[in-house]
């Protein structure tokens, strides 16, 4: 057991020299680009002056994220509450399917940005309106991925709950495709989660007067692109961040019984 558990960290500490080592090779090139190919701060900033950003801008950039995140959190819980109860209907009953589904494939190609001159009047430059295009952005990945889950749920495991004494709708649903479908339903939010961070930043560009995105057109407009360049960092990592946490979350609590599976196998 010893002998496993140091073989294991021995790779992990391999992989993660591997990325330090990719990350610093980069810098390195960044830098050495901007200073002896580019020399211009306007059309690419170097990774010290980026650096300086971070430092100069760090109270704003703490008040930017606090923004960013409460318009990310408002689009996600609607896309949440909306997405996967009608994805769950839609998989589940035809009829509901053959209601809504022509309605949902042509509002689901229209991008998260047109809606924003009817988010601004519908409800005005507020912290709700950015939320909303934050929606527009994630349900439609939850919900598709919802649905696709619950349709696919295999007829044996319906048919052995069924004679198990497990016949009401709703038990099927809960104790029977629910668990099933938890692996698409995980996948269509974290589809989601990137397209909704996505919409924070054009919903905030176009219409905020703070939130990481504004700022990022703000500092554009003042010809700051080390400002603009620490803020597309600063947003790259957050995103990383949401998704490694949503990830350590589905694979340790959500689908943990199907680790069991594999393992009893």
């Amino acid at each position: 057991m010893a002998a496993g558990a140091g073989s294991v960290k021995a790779v992990r500490r391999r992989r993660y020299g591997v990325e330090i080592a990719s990350l610093f090779v980069l810098v390195v090139i960044w830098q050495l680009a901007a200073d002896n190919l580019v020399g211009n701060a306007f059309i690419l900033p170097s990774f010290t002056e980026v650096m300086a950003s971070f430092y100069t801008l760090q109270g704003d950039m703490l008040h930017d994220i606090q923004i960013s995140l409460m318009h990310f959190g408002i689009g996600m819980a609607a896309g949440i509450g909306v997405g996967v109860p009608f994805g769950v209907a839609m998989g589940w009953f035809r009829t509901i399917d053959r209601i809504f589904d022509p309605i949902i494939e042509i509002v689901r190609p229209i991008p998260p940005i047109a809606w924003i001159p009817f988010a601004i009047i519908w409800i005005g430059l507020t912290h709700t309106s950015a939320g909303f295009i934050v929606f527009i952005g994630a349900v439609f990945p939850i919900l598709i991925n919802t649905h696709a889950g619950f349709k696919n749920v295999s007829k044996v495991l319906i048919e052995t709950a069924m004679v198990l004494g497990c016949t009401k709708n709703y038990d099927l649903i809960r104790k029977v495709a629910l668990p099933s479908a938890v692996p698409d339903i995980a996948t269509g939010i974290r589809i989601a989660m990137g397209v909704a961070w996505m919409c924070v930043v054009a919903a905030e560009m176009f219409g905020m007067t703070s939130g990481l995105g504004y700022n990022i057109w703000h500092w554009k407009d003042l010809h700051r692109m080390d400002h603009v360049m620490a803020y597309m960092i600063l947003l790259g990592f957050i995103s990383l961040s949401i998704d490694r946490a949503f990830r350590c979350l589905v694979e340790r609590r959500l689908s943990g019984w199907r680790k069991g599976i594999v393992a009893g196998s």
